[in-house]
Parts: structure tokens; C-alpha cells; sequence
């Protein structure tokens, strides 16, 4: 017999989930949620909401008006879907039995809030409970979508599509599984093609939705009915609905991403729909959703020419699209002044460590760069952050979590940057016929008298900068005293995008003559300065930011302005609220990244290093904002080198005690899973300052700190070389190599257990399939820390000698891992031979070949050196292993700096003469 609720607890459920809710009875309100407290101990707590939920009539007795009602259904509903999201599978099977037998029963009701409710609760049931699960739900779902009992409301059909979208949307790899020797998507994607004809317009942009889930992954259900779909969708381009026009831009996008060819044939048409859909005011969500097919097209090699004769058409709808609209303009008016406003903890954007420890990342001859496209490079410059295709099965974004405050506006990605975006991808694509239909549009509004449209103008300027560089050259001396005169506008997003504008053009500033500088550079570096004292915070972070992007393209440029920077920057640490503090680290460590030991002289210590000390003793261990003043305290220390000393004891303590606690707080953490992991963050970045500093510091110093240090720096490091998280152990096993350069003395005493440990990490096995870049940057540090350490323990590394050659050995031997771990096993293995040679010597026939192979590609430095010299005593103790590659050896040494063979002994001892007889021996 089907479950049936006791009409007494079914009504004191309902007045409590109604009063549960009731923000003028505090008292009411109160003993409501005890009394759900002790109703969700009931076995049947989730069939009494689901009952309460999907019945349009309230219980029985109770005298609750409609509204109530209504309430305490919805209440019951978010319940129902917490108790799914936490706890599906302790939920008794008779329960979720009921659940699923009801809750589609929420899809047919009249009130449009309690049909998207049932639509949530029924994809977390799915979500929990797997597709086999409730295999029927999708056959469900699309029987009312497709009314096919023929007496389905559009309401319901509504509901119905929009619980099958997020079904979709939750499960979309699930669904391209086979199950019993079928797909659910081969039956999914032909019916959603269906109701893309629907007469309910929510239906057919659901619907197009729903396919647009699985453009990207290229299914063969989608593949083998594309052509069908590229008809519906020239169909629907001329849709009345708005939102239906809208996921019309995301297909033919998301089309072109998987198959440019099915979208070539037709540019004209689509130049001319995407134009006249960006230029719809009325819906900005569907002139953006246009505005991306510009990026898109304008990245993919295979489309973009076929754009190029359409420039004047698409470039002037950009220009337009980049003007702020008139609610901007009147929220953007009414910001006043706000430098000595604290900041909210909201407005600090996270911040996450970048370690400095990939050393070899890249190869001995390494660009250590991300390596991104043209376009996510463009992209992410305008504050665009996000793929959909990122997120992974379950990460769905939750619609029902409430957000009053709804974020910061300019943060969001929308039409402007979005427009300015592809302004500049079209700009690096076509250069100078971009340049030529801007021109009279720069002309027009730089002088504008309404600001947005000046802004405007300065967005545009700044957007064609790298593309168009060439072009816009003849005109920089005169657009430069423009800009640096708009630096002062009244408005202060003028001045903060002018920033931004300069900062595109400071290369070509910082590249000229003295007289140039002085013309130019000066004024624009003097402008950028003042304005990062601005009373408006964002222009602030316009202003740093920019003058952050000058330092890496001036580098030693700077040096001889170093004084007036410096003094600069104290006076913000003196001003910047929390926000903008992040940004001014970044400003302080990129200069002394590029000017050095510049920074060293004392009266620029005096200045910036009582700031900084100032911010360090201000931070508390637990606060992010550690992270970039860890960093930025790194650089400054390789700067400064010994004259850091003063300040670095207790610098350095503070770091061993963040690592304690840390590795403290995870050993809690690992026991009782309902305590969250600690950050490893602090981790990293502490491990990267305390590298910095035995650097930077005299010999003597830094082992005067190690050897203080309490706990000790090498327990809490082997801790550290054994962490789960890869940017941790990199960050470890680069602090590692330093110790044996700087502080061996120190080291050398626990090198049976750093080296246990060292051993086990040299094995690939340990790279995980979704972390390969990481994982392979700690073999990588952890290959050259080896190779530091062979080179001063020398003969006292043979008890190790085996384990590590049968660990380097398979690395030299792998072609499917980056050349440069190649590189860095060869390097280590080279560096082992120095004094290791003679039990190197029996197995040189095995890795001469790789190592030579590896080798040749490495530029000459000390470590190749170091390396070589160590491969040339292994072959001097088994010269015959050479057979093989004896040709590849000359020719390495051939191709040796002088340098090098003095330095390796080769020339004076006769070399050639020498192997010659030890071969023929």
C-alpha cells in the first residue's frame, strides 16, 4: 500500500515550516526550527515534505491562508533537496522509492516557483542516485515535455523542459555511457531537437540549451545530427524570444569550436545575424552571447581570414558595445571618494600562491611561461576567468544560492569586455585594417565631452595596442600627452582605464632614446605614480597594475628612478586599504626582480624595508594576504642578498612557525575529516622565503638560522618532500637544492633520510594523470636537488648509487614525459659520476645513448658542465661501453666552451689520447 502521511504531524509540519520563515515573529520563528530539529530525526521526515511539497491543498483543519501555504511549501521543497544534497544514500529506499514516485507531481503545478523547485530537487536525486538510479526519470521527463498524453499545460511542459535541462546539465558525460547496450543521449539529443519547435517559447530555448550542453564534448548522437540541428538553428535565428535567440549565438559558437568547416560556407549570413543580435539594447545577455563570436571566430585559424572582409562591419559594432549604458553610467556617477573607506571582506578578491620553485620547468634552455592561446591569453586580460567547459560533472553552479549583494559589478564579465576582448583579438589577427576603421572612431570621442564615451575611446585605444602597434606608432608621441593629460579627468573610471591604456604602451616608452625617456617614459611613469595614490580605490589598482606591467617591460631601465619609486611605494603602504595591497606587493617584487641589487643601497633599505616590516607584523598567520607578502618578501631578500640580514631572523622564524602549524593543522585534519584541510598556501610560500633568504644570506648567516631554527628546518622539510600536494613538495625539493648549496654542513647530517625520501619521490608512477604538469615540475626539482647534493657529498652518495640510477635511468628512457625531466635526469645522472664514477661505470653501454641524446639539447651552463665532466670519469672507467655512441660523445665535447674543457681538465691531460689507450687496454 502506497505511503500515506498522519494528517496531525502533516499539519504541525506545515505551520512549522511556515513559521520557519516568519521574520516578525522572532519567537515563533524560534521554536518552529527546534521542532524541525526533532522532525528530522523521523524516518519519514522526507516523505511528509515531499507529500507536503508536490499537494496543492494545505492539510485538513488548517486555517493557513493561500500565501502560508505557499510558503511552507517552498520551505519544504529546499528541505527536501538539503536532505537529498547531504545525505541521498542514508535515506531509507522506501523513501527515495516515494520520491521519485511524487515529485514529478511538483512539474504539473500552477505556481512556477514549486515547478523549479521539483526540477532541483529532481537532479539532486539524480546527481546522489546515479542515471540507473531512476532510469525511467528522462522517458518521464520527456513525455511531458512532448505532452504526450496530449493533456499536459505549457506550464507543466515548462517545468518539465527546464528539470531536464539541469538533469542534462549535472549529467552530461553520464548520459553518453552506454547502459544495457544503449545511450541515453542517441534518444536525448533527437528530442530535444524535437522541442526546439515547440509553440512554448521556454520550452524551445530550454531545449536548444539542453544540446548546446554537449556541443563541446562532440558525442556521436550530436555529431550524426548536426547537419539537422544547423537547419533548426538558421530557423530559429529569427525567434521571437529573445532567449531562444540567445542560445541560437551559443550554438553557432560552440559549432564553430568543434567543426569551423560546418560554419565557413555561411560568414555572411552569421556576420550580419551576430551584428544586428549585438545591437539588440533591449536584451545586453543576448548582445554579449553575439559579442563571443567574434573572440571565437577571431582565435580559430580555420575561420578567421574568411572574416577579414568583414571588418567595417563587425569592428564599428565593438567600438559601439564598449560605451558603458545609462545604468552604469548613473552607479559609476555616484561613486565618490572612497580611499579611507575600510574594505569589506567580500572586496578582496583570493589570492593563491605561485611558487617560484619550478626551477627546471622549462629545460635548462626554458621559457618557464604559461603557454595559453592567443585568445585565453586576450581573454583573461579583460577579467574573463571562466569556461564552461571547465566544469566537471557535479560542479554545477547552484541557481538557488542567494546573493544579495550580487557581486561587484565591474568585476563581471559582460558586453564591454567582452567587446573590447575581441577588439583586441581581431586587432593582433589583422593589425592594420582594424587600425583603419578605429582611427575615425578614436578621433571622434578621445575629446568627446560626455566621459563614457571618452572612456570608451581610451578601452578601444588600449585594446589595439599589441595588435596595431605598428600602425598606431606615428601617432604615440601625440596620443601619449593626451592620455597622460587624462590622467587627472574628473571621472574616475577615466583615469582608471587610462591607467590600464598606458600600460599597453609603455614598452614602446621604455624602448626609446634618452631624450625620449625624458619626453615620454618619464611623464607617463610620473603619472602612473601619482595615480596610485589616487583617492579612488579602483584607480589605485588601475594605477599599480599598470605601473606593474611598465617594470616588466622596462627592467634596468628603472634602475637610475629607483629613489622616487621607492619613496612612492611607502607612501601607499602608508594609504592601500587590504584590497589594493595584494597588487602593491606585486609592484614591490617586480621591481626588485629587475632592478636588483639596486634596491641594496641603504637609503632605499631604510625606506621600503621599515613598510614592509611594518605590513608583516600587521598580518596574521591565517590571513591570505600572507601569500603575496611571502612572495614579495622572497624577491625582495634575493635582492637585497647579505644586507637582508638585519631583518631576517625573525622572518625567518615566523616561517618555520607557519610550516608547524600547518603541517600540524593537517595531521588533525587527516584524522577527523569534518575539520577542512588547511591551505597549502602557507605551506608553499613560506617554504619558497625561507630558500630566498639561505640564498641571499652570507654562508655563515643562513647556517647560523638553520641550525636556531625550532622545530628543525629538516624535519619539518621531510614533512614537506612527503606532502600530497604537488606545489608543495616542489617548493620542498627546490629549498632542498638550496640547503646543499648554501648550508651543506648542516644538511649533511640528515642526508640518510632526506635521501630515503628524494629516492622514492624520482618515480613517474607518482604523476597523476590530472596533475601531470605539477607532479612532473617536483621530479623535476627534485632531479636538480639530487644532483646539487651528488656534488658535494661525492663519494659518500655510493650506498645510493644503485637506486638512483634504476630511478633516473627509466625517466632518460621515457618519451612520453617532457624533454626537460629528460634533461634534468641526465643532469642529475652527469653529476652523480663525479663521484660515483666507478659504480656508474658497468651499466654506461645502458645510458650513455639517452644521456648523450638528453645533453645535446641543454645550453652550456655550470650544471652541464658539472654533469659532463662527471659522464666523462664514468667513461674513463669503462671507455669500451662507448662503442655505440662514441661519434655523439666527441661531438658533445666538441661543441663545449673552452671554458668548460679547462675547467674539466680535458685539454691539459690530452684527452683524446688518453681514452684512446684506456680503450684499446
Amino acid at each position: 500500500m502506497e505511503w500515506q502521511p498522519q494528517q496531525g504531524p502533516l499539519g504541525q509540519l506545515t505551520q512549522c515550516l511556515k513559521d520557519s520563515l516568519s521574520g516578525h515573529d522572532v519567537n515563533a520563528q524560534k521554536n518552529a526550527e527546534k521542532m524541525l530539529d526533532q522532525a528530522k530525526k523521523s524516518p519519514d521526515i522526507n516523505n511528509y515534505l515531499t507529500f507536503l511539497f508536490t499537494s496543492r491543498e494545505p492539510p485538513a483543519g488548517l486555517a493557513m491562508d493561500a500565501t502560508g501555504y505557499q510558503t511552507a511549501r517552498g520551505a519544504a521543497a529546499l528541505m527536501l533537496k538539503n536532505n537529498v544534497q547531504r545525505s541521498y544514500k542514508s535515506i531509507p529506499e522506501q523513501s527515495r522509492s516515494y520520491i521519485r514516485s511524487t515529485i514529478l507531481l511538483g512539474l504539473q503545478d500552477p505556481n512556477s516557483q514549486i515547478r523549479n523547485l521539483a526540477g532541483n530537487v529532481i537532479t539532486e536525486v539524480v546527481r546522489h542516485g546515479g542515471i540507473m538510479g531512476w532510469p525511467q526519470v528522462l522517458s518521464e521527463l520527456i513525455s511531458l515535455v512532448g505532452n504526450e498524453s496530449g493533456n499536459v499545460s505549457p506550464e507543466t511542459q515548462e517545468g518539465a523542459s527546464g528539470a531536464l535541462l539541469k538533469t542534462c546539465e549535472d549529467n552530461r558525460r553520464a548520459l553518453d555511457k552506454e547502459y544495457s547496450g544503449q545511450r541515453p543521449l542517441d534518444f536525448i539529443i533527437p528530442k530535444f531537437l524535437e522541442f526546439t519547435t515547440s509553440i512554448t517559447a521556454k520550452v524551445r530555448a530550454n531545449s536548444l540549451a539542453g544540446i548546446n550542453i554537449f556541443i563541446p564534448e562532440k558525442p556521436a548522437a550530436l555529431i550524426s545530427n548536426l547537419d539537422q540541428l544547423l537547419q533548426r538553428l538558421f530557423q530559429l535565428a529569427s525567434d521571437s524570444s529573445d532567449e531562444v535567440r540567445k542560445h541560437v549565438c551559443r550554438s553557432f559558437i560552440h559549432i564553430a569550436d568543434i567543426t569551423p568547416e560546418k560554419i565557413a560556407p555561411h560568414m555572411n549570413g552569421l556576420v550580419d545575424y551576430m551584428v544586428a543580435q549585438q545591437r539588440s539594447g533591449d536584451d545586453r545577455d543576448l548582445a554579449l552571447d553575439a559579442a563571443e563570436f567574434w573572440l571565437c571566430i577571431g582565435e580559430d585559424k580555420k575561420l578567421r581570414e574568411g572574416l577579414k572582409p568583414y571588418l567595417p562591419k563587425v569592428v564599428p559594432v565593438l567600438l559601439e558595445s564598449m560605451v558603458y549604458c545609462e545604468d552604469d553610467v548613473f552607479r559609476l556617477e555616484a561613486e565618490s571618494a572612497d580611499a579611507e573607506e575600510e574594505d569589506r571582506e567580500q572586496d578582496i578578491k583570493p589570492q593563491f600562491a605561485t611558487s617560484k620553485a619550478a626551477r627546471l620547468a622549462g629545460g635548462s634552455n626554458g621559457d618557464n611561461s604559461a603557454q595559453t592561446t592567443n585568445g585565453e591569453v586576450k581573454s583573461a586580460a579583460y577579467g574573463y576567468a571562466y569556461d564552461e567547459d571547465d566544469v566537471e560533472e557535479g560542479e554545477v553552479e547552484d541557481d538557488d544560492d542567494d546573493d544579495d549583494d550580487g557581486g561587484d559589478p565591474e568585476e563581471q564579465w559582460n558586453l564591454r569586455k567582452c567587446s573590447a576582448a575581441a577588439l583586441d583579438v581581431l586587432a593582433s589577427v589583422f593589425h592594420e585594417p582594424v587600425f583603419e576603421v578605429t582611427l575615425p572612431y578614436l578621433k571622434e570621442n578621445l575629446n568627446h565631452p560626455e566621459w563614457p564615451n571618452r572612456e570608451a575611446a581610451v578601452l578601444a585605444l588600449g585594446a589595439i595596442a599589441d595588435g596595431c602597434m605598428e600602425v598606431v606608432f606615428p601617432h604615440l608621441p601625440e596620443l601619449t600627452h593626451f592620455l597622460i593629460s587624462l590622467l587627472n579627468d574628473p571621472q574616475p573610471v577615466v583615469r582608471q582605464i587610462t591607467c590600464w591604456s598606458l600600460g599597453r604602451y609603455s614598452q614602446w616608452a621604455s624602448r626609446l632614446d634618452k631624450a625620449g625617456r625624458q619626453q615620454y617614459f618619464e611623464p607617463i611613469m610620473d603619472g602612473m605614480l601619482k595615480r596610485m595614490l589616487d583617492n579612488n580605490k579602483r584607480v589605485q589598482e588601475a594605477a599599480a597594475s599598470a605601473f606593474a606591467s611598465l617594470e616588466e617591460k622596462a627592467q634596468q631601465q628603472l634602475v637610475e628612478y629607483c629613489d622616487v619609486i621607492v619613496q612612492q611605494f611607502v607612501q601607499c603602504f602608508g594609504k592601500y586599504k587590504d584590497r589594493n595591497m595584494f597588487i602593491l606587493y606585486d609592484c614591490v617584487q617586480t621591481l626588485a626582480e629587475h632592478v636588483g641589487p639596486t634596491l641594496a643601497k641603504p637609503e632605499l633599505v631604510n625606506m621600503l624595508m621599515p613598510a614592509l616590516i611594518g605590513r608583516w607584523q600587521k598580518v596574521s598567520d591565517q590571513s591570505r594576504e600572507m601569500f603575496p607578502l611571502l612572495e614579495c618578501l622572497s624577491y625582495i631578500a634575493t635582492a637585497l642578498g647579505d644586507h637582508f640580514a638585519p631583518f631576517a631572523k625573525p622572518i625567518f622564524t615566523r616561517c618555520i612557525s607557519i610550516i608547524t602549524q600547518n603541517l600540524q593543522d593537517s595531521q588533525i585534519a587527516t584524522r577527523n575529516p569534518a575539520i577542512d584541510e588547511p591551505d597549502k598556501d602557507f605551506l608553499v610560500t613560506s617554504l619558497d622565503l625561507l630558500s630566498a633568504i639561505i640564498q641571499a644570506l652570507d654562508e655563515r648567516k643562513s647556517a647560523e638560522l638553520v641550525a636556531s631554527s625550532s622545530p628543525n628546518m629538516f624535519e619539518l622539510l621531510i614533512y614537506c618532500m612527503k606532502d600530497s600536494n604537488n606545489d608543495v613538495r616542489q617548493s620542498a625539493y627546490a629549498l632542498l637544492g638550496d640547503c646543499a648549496i648554501y648550508v651543506f654542513s648542516q644538511l649533511q647530517p640528515v642526508l640518510p633520510n632526506i635521501l630515503q625520501t628524494l629516492i622514492a619521490q624520482l618515480d613517474l608512477q607518482q604523476v597523476r594523470a590530472d596533475a601531470e604538469e605539477t607532479g612532473y615540475s617536483v621530479i623535476n626539482n627534485a632531479c636538480w636537488s639530487c644532483g646539487e647534493i651528488a656534488m658535494r657529498q661525492r663519494a659518500e652518495m655510493a650506498p645510493y648509487v644503485e637506486a638512483l640510477l634504476q630511478k633516473l635511468v627509466v625517466i632518460l628512457f621515457n618519451e612520453q614525459i617532457p624533454e626537460s625531466l629528460n634533461e634534468n635526469a641526465a643532469l642529475a645522472l652527469g653529476r652523480l659520476g663525479i663521484g660515483c664514477a666507478p659504480q656508474l661505470a658497468p651499466h654506461l653501454a645502458t645510458f650513455a645513448p639517452p644521456f648523450l641524446k638528453a645533453m645535446r639539447k641543454i645550453d652550456w651552463t655550470d650544471e652541464k658542465g658539472h654533469a659532463l665532466k662527471g659522464f666523462v670519469e664514468i667513461v674513463m672507467s669503462n671507455p669500451q661501453a662507448m662503442e655505440s655512441c662514441l661519434l655523439e660523445f666527441f661531438n658533445e665535447l666538441a661543441s663545449a666552451p673552452g671554458l668548460f674543457l679547462t675547467s674539466m681538465g680535458l685539454q691539459e691531460e690530452g684527452f683524446i689520447e688518453t681514452f684512446r689507450r684506456a680503450s684499446s687496454s
